[in-house]
């Protein structure tokens, strides 16, 4: 079993200074805490994985793809593969519990390969 205390997993993410904070990751789905203050853009991009989130306080909107909706604690949100989505309008600090299926960057596009074949040299 792995276990976690969400207020110990918050303070290793204040303590690394970052948003987010990953503290599960399997190759079938990956956990983390997202925190954002008031004012704070959202700078996330589309992931290549499905997404949940759990607010766990505050409130804010979230905008996905055309819909927004209000989001505070206890509001879950599913967010398919690629559609663009962020949060907004952050009244009070967002906590959120961030769930990716598959883990997060499992189906992220493998950078290409070398092309096969003499590489150029000095003449």
């Amino acid at each position: 079993m792995e276990a976690h205390e969400l207020a110990e997993v918050a303070a290793r993410r204040e303590a690394a200074g970052t948003p987010y904070l990953e503290f599960i990751t399997v190759p079938d789905l990956s956990v983390g805490l997202y925190v954002l203050a008031p004012g704070q853009p959202d700078l996330q991009q589309p992931h290549t994985e499905d997404e949940a989130y759990y607010v766990v306080d505050g409130s804010a909107r979230i905008s996905v793809g055309d819909e927004v909706r209000d989001v505070r604690p206890r509001s879950v949100v599913f967010v398919a593969a690629g559609v663009p989505h962020r949060f907004h309008d952050i009244t009070s600090e967002l906590s959120i519990l961030v769930v990716f299926g598959p883990a997060e960057g499992s189906r992220a596009l493998p950078a290409s390969p070398p092309i096969p074949g003499p590489r150029p040299g000095p003449e």
